[in-house]
């Protein structure tokens, strides 16, 4: 009889999934763990691996169709074995026509962007957050589209009014779409006026009629974004959050994590300062079992593994990879492990395991010169920290102001299963070990 594979449940509030390609063709041989097919969800692309052996015997829905979890989609079993429509789910699956996947939509921004849900806080859905909008791209120099090799934009006969009067385009503000230079704009600055004359180094001073502005524009929310919405506002709805906020002092880790890196310069690889921190939350967590922790009924369920997420970010999101008992693992293979699950996830080519089962999380907005910002816990767990950047500033030392590396943290915690002491005493651990980093690469 053949074997079943159903839409798997990736993710605790998972309800439905998008079939979006079948990397294996009916007749196609597949083995146990093999890839079977790529499945989108609210979160994200994921690949999904086949439960058993055998031949590939019929795709019980087609691509593009949308999955209930649980339900049928394939059958796999031995070859020219007939599969039991009753067990199949009948054949009721959706008609290739019916749904087509935008395949466009799926696609990822590149990697190796020092940017950012599992699910961070659906926010958590390096580690990075935020989404940040692509600028428009400079086309390259096109007499049909009015572009220079400088860059600026203007029209055919713009430029032929520019070239007879001897008007700079460079100095002139274009009125036209996407700051392009129209011929009203060229007379304007060849008559003497303020009307288009960009100030060197100021081209907001000038005096110009900018014409109208853009027409509004309604961007419909992403699947991810949509998702986001969701768990953010049901965990600030329904999760008593308090903060508490930490300075530390970074000089010794960035002493650390230079020499460090000098030494990997030959592999290639490089320490960042979040992978100083993923391992000292870790290790000061198994002091604090109460925050890798979620509530369970009426107690609190204390997590035996210490699961680190990281928030990063992704087109419209962002989500949140799970490097597994952080705690045990060298500092060098938390760096690695870390940024090569942040590449999948912005390559759209993200493992379930790769975004699911954080025990406590981490947000770092360090990158974008953010000194301090609270986070959203990510449900079911107890709470999250947020990372400002490591910024060297005077600080005051044995009597001397004398310059000094230092970063805010603040910790989000869920009041129903921990206090603002405990928060505190928590990041006051953390600071053993980032203020004496050497217990990192010893642990």
């Amino acid at each position: 009889m053949a074997d079943i594979i159903t839409m798997p449940k990736l993710g605790f509030d998972m309800a439905e999934g998008t079939l979006i390609r079948w990397v294996k063709k009916e007749g196609d041989k597949v083995e146990k763990g093999e890839l079977l097919a790529e499945i989108e969800t609210d979160k994200a692309t994921v690949e999904v691996e086949s439960q058993y052996s055998g031949v590939v015997l019929k795709h019980l829905v087609a691509e593009g169709a949308g999955v209930p979890v649980g339900k049928p989609i394939a059958a796999v079993g031995k070859e020219g074995e007939t599969v039991d429509a009753g067990a199949a789910g009948g054949g009721d699956a959706p008609a290739k026509e019916e749904k087509k996947v935008d395949q466009s939509a799926n696609q990822r921004p590149s990697v190796n962007q020092e940017k950012p849900t599992n699910r961070l806080t659906d926010q958590q859905i390096d580690s990075k957050p935020v989404s940040v909008a692509k600028p428009i791209p400079v086309e390259k120099s096109s007499a049909g589209k009015g572009n220079l090799p400088s860059g600026v934009r203007a029209s055919p006969l713009a430029r032929k009014i520019a070239e007879e009067r001897g008007v700079n385009l460079q100095d002139v503000r274009g009125s036209g779409p996407q700051g392009r230079i129209t011929k009203k704009d060229v007379e304007g600055a060849k008559a003497g006026g303020m009307a288009g004359v960009a100030l060197p180094g100021f081209p907001g001073l000038a005096m110009d009629e900018l014409g109208p502005p853009p027409a509004d524009k309604r961007v419909p929310l992403s699947r991810l974004r949509a998702a986001i919405g969701r768990r953010m506002t049901q965990a600030r709805q329904e999760v008593p959050h308090f903060y508490v906020t930490h300075e530390y002092d970074m000089d010794r880790v960035m002493d650390a994590r230079q020499q460090a890196n000098t030494l990997l310069e030959s592999s290639g690889e490089r320490l960042s300062v979040n992978d100083f921190v993923i391992k000292a939350a870790a290790l000061a967590l198994r002091q604090f079992p109460n925050l890798n922790a979620k509530l369970d009924g009426d107690a609190v369920l204390q997590f035996g593994s210490v699961n680190i997420g990281v928030a990063v970010a992704v087109e419209n999101g962002l989500l949140v990879v799970v490097c597994r008992d952080v705690d045990r693992k060298p500092l060098r293979q938390i760096s690695i492990e870390v940024k090569e699950m942040a590449e999948r996830v912005r390559s759209g080519k993200v493992q379930s395991e790769d975004i699911e089962g954080s025990t406590f999380s981490i947000s770092n907005l360090g990158m974008y010169d953010v000194f301090e910002f609270t986070a959203i816990i990510n449900p079911p767990e107890a709470a999250i920290l947020a990372l400002g950047s490591a910024v060297q500033q005077a600080v005051v030392k044995d009597g001397q102001v004398v310059p000094g590396w230092r970063m805010r943290a603040t910790i989000s915690v869920d009041h129903r299963v921990s206090d603002g002491a405990e928060a505190a005493q928590y990041l006051q651990a953390l600071a053993n070990y980032l203020e004496n980093p050497v217990a990192l690469f010893m642990s």
